[in-house]
């Protein structure tokens, strides 16, 4: 009776989590405006704008650097 139950339970938790096995689909900013993304951000009065790209060279943060750690040799 155990056994039955827990494949029971294994069955109901494989088909809880299939969605994660299968890589998100990520859609450009003009192929969600007409799908549910655009229209539920029309809806409350957003506007939908691509991101913007990163920087090619990364700006150099301000402060000293970081200390190397110490050498146990």
């Amino acid at each position: 009776m155990s056994a039955a139950i827990a494949l029971v339970c294994v069955v109901v938790l494989t088909l809880q989590i299939r969605d994660r096995w299968q890589s998100p689909e990520v859609k450009s900013t003009n192929q969600a405006e007409y799908m549910t993304t655009g229209q539920a951000a029309h809806t409350a009065g957003a506007k939908m704008q691509p991101t913007d790209p990163k920087l090619a060279v990364e700006p150099t943060p301000d402060g000293p650097q970081p200390a190397q750690p110490a050498n146990p040799n």
